[in-house]
């Protein structure tokens, strides 16, 4: 493993780290040689104002952010800085909480976006979209047609999660995929689970229900030149979350060499 994506941090969500806790932060990955290339901000995953109800049937998962739609500019600065401390290159975004009526505000989540990626822009910074089952951007269908009407703005990406729009009820390889503009998927998220309703439940990368080796075979067939960022939802054997981290990464170093 080269690279690091800044998410959680001394038990804080990256967005809200001292200027000597980013410091640390950097500190720690030059000592073990690991790339900085992302802060995975919280960064619109918040309750859009004036708009339909949530849907509640999606789990919302804060990692330790617990901001509102007011807080949004203060974040936007402070995500920034912190890309500009670390020197990634991507800030990672949402599309605000899933609404029940998702197609009602589509247009002002564009718009938020679009902001951001001309805001980005003036920095060399690209906008990761990520597509979130809790948010109003869950599925391969849904970031194609976000990304297709900010089509003027070119430094907004997509940060493809398979995982999370199988939760959302799409098949995510190879139908999902399919739809995305290959070309503008800039970061990519692994993480396995199979499903209780709506509910994941997470497991072993490579071993639940999404089909990972297709997925990533076809990145490779399609010259997908980023990152695949191992994320960390799986509790692990006896709730052993290092131990999980360790058998994940196994998996996707097997997946990546097969």
């Amino acid at each position: 493993m080269e690279a690091a994506e800044l998410r959680m941090v001394f038990g804080k969500n990256i967005i809200d780290l001292t200027d000597e806790e980013v410091a640390r932060a950097v500190q720690l990955c030059e000592k073990y040689q690991m790339k900085i290339v992302s802060i995975a901000s919280p960064l619109l995953k918040c309750t859009l104002p004036d708009a339909p109800p949530i849907d509640e049937r999606f789990q919302q998962d804060m990692f330790a952010a617990k901001h509102k739609f007011e807080d949004q500019p203060r974040l936007t600065e402070r995500a920034f800085e912190i890309a500009k401390a670390t020197g990634a290159k991507i800030i990672r975004v949402f599309s605000y909480w899933r609404v029940t009526e998702p197609e009602v505000v589509f247009d002002r989540v564009v718009e938020a976006l679009r902001a951001l990626g001309t805001k980005a822009a003036e920095h060399d910074l690209i906008i990761g979209l990520e597509n979130e089952h809790a948010c109003n951007i869950a599925t391969a269908a849904e970031s194609a047609k976000a990304l297709a009407a900010l089509g003027d703005v070119k430094n907004i990406e997509l940060v493809w999660d398979p995982a999370n729009a199988y939760i959302s009820g799409e098949i995510p390889y190879p139908a999902g995929y399919a739809l995305l503009p290959i070309g503008r998927i800039g970061h990519v998220h692994a993480k396995d689970c199979k499903l209780d309703g709506h509910k994941p439940i997470w497991g072993a990368l490579g071993e639940q229900d999404v089909d990972w080796k297709g997925q990533i075979g076809a990145l490779e067939r399609d010259g997908y030149t980023g990152y695949i960022n191992l994320e960390t939802h799986w509790q692990g054997p006896n709730g052993d979350k290092h131990l999980a981290s360790m058998i994940c990464g196994e998996n996707l170093l097997k997946l990546v060499s097969d």
